[in-house]
């Protein structure tokens, strides 16, 4: 297998390690820094630097790790160098547009949950992806054939490929990530300005220090962010500033059973979200077999349905039949959310076999 990287930071750095030591691939790099080609090459990360056509020559799979301002564009050049069946992803935390400006069969938007405080690719690990969810966002006519390469390419560096709709992707991300940037700046600010104005400021607490962490993360990657996903972004901030005028009407009419059932319903969230996150990829794996007709977007309809219901794809295999008209789809997911896969893809008119 050759893998292509375009852009060497701890993301790309780290997908060239894990596919180096864990699928054997010969990797090759390109990034518009030279340093970081040769930082990439001295830690393992990259067999080969050159040009970006060099670099996707013969690719196999092609991963674009550009700042995500600039993703459409390093995605159209990677798919002009391309060859017919190498596989084009990205690994931007916005979808929307970039899935809206490249209308290529080869390629698929991806995103994964992983990343370090620490960046560049000096700081690549081969483990950054282990058990990390890893969401793919196919258009409606993506090609099945990609899908399944790029699901079984992802799941081989250690991570969970989850599909997901590209509008749903950037609400959340806006919702998890960006808006808690957003707070964690906000909240330095505000502490910053009692400390210009006493002069003094005690030692702070563990709540602020975990709320701030974040805070002036990499000014020129996050602009970037903010900027790409600025719709979601303002909305889910809009609704930030909405439930924090709800808690200041509460305080300011001295409402405690409004302020103590707001904080009783965090802790129900908070819970609830948790219980999600640690329950992913735990549980045993279950084969489902799903016949398939040969159309366009069958296979990103079926991940899609089974990514909105937070049901992994752990493994997926395409076998199509004689005559190329249908074929099958192999999945393999928790075997506790089999019934339900099974429910889901069944309601897209498709026979499924294999479901407890």
């Amino acid at each position: 297998m050759r893998v292509a990287i375009l852009g060497v930071g701890l993301i790309g750095g780290s997908v060239g390690l894990a596919a180096r030591q864990r699928l054997g691939a010969f990797v090759t790099g390109h990034d518009p820094d030279p340093e970081a080609m040769r930082v990439g090459l001295d830690v393992g990360a990259l067999d080969a630097a050159g040009t970006l056509a060099e670099a996707v020559a013969d690719a196999d799979v092609a991963v674009v790790g550009a700042p995500v301002g600039r993703i459409p564009e390093v995605v159209e050049a990677v798919l002009r160098h391309a060859g017919p069946d190498t596989i084009v992803t990205d690994v931007g935390s916005a979808k929307g547009a970039i899935v809206a400006a490249v209308d290529d069969r080869r390629f698929v938007g991806g995103h994964p949950l992983a990343g370090a405080e620490t960046a560049g690719v000096r700081h690549a690990r081969e483990d950054l992806f282990a058990g990390a969810p890893w969401y793919l966002t196919p258009r409606s006519g993506s090609s099945g054939v990609v899908f399944e390469r790029l699901t079984r390419f992802l799941a081989g560096l250690g991570a969970r490929p989850q599909a997901i709709e590209a509008a749903t992707h950037d609400r959340l991300m806006a919702s998890i990530s960006h808006v808690p940037h957003v707070i964690a700046n906000v909240l330095v600010a505000q502490a910053a300005v009692v400390l210009a104005d006493d002069g003094t400021l005690p030692a702070t607490g563990p709540s602020f220090r975990d709320a701030t962490r974040v805070a002036g993360a990499n000014t020129t990657m996050w602009t970037d962010i903010y900027l790409a996903n600025r719709d979601a972004l303002v909305d889910r901030l809009d609704d930030v500033v909405h439930r924090l005028q709800t808690v200041r009407a509460d305080l300011v009419a001295g409402d405690a059973a409004a302020i103590a059932g707001w904080n009783d319903a965090a802790r129900a969230d908070r819970e609830a979200l948790l219980a999600v996150g640690l329950a992913g990829g735990t549980a045993p794996s279950c084969e489902l077999r799903v016949a398939v007709p040969n159309r366009p977007g069958v296979v990103a309809d079926v991940a899609l349905a089974l990514g909105h219901a937070g049901i992994n794809i752990h493994d997926m295999t395409l076998s199509p039949s004689d005559d190329e008209r249908t074929g099958e789809v192999a999945l393999w997911v928790d075997a506790d959310g089999a019934s339900r896969a099974a429910e889901l893809v069944a309601g897209l008119g498709l026979r499924v076999e294999g479901a407890p």
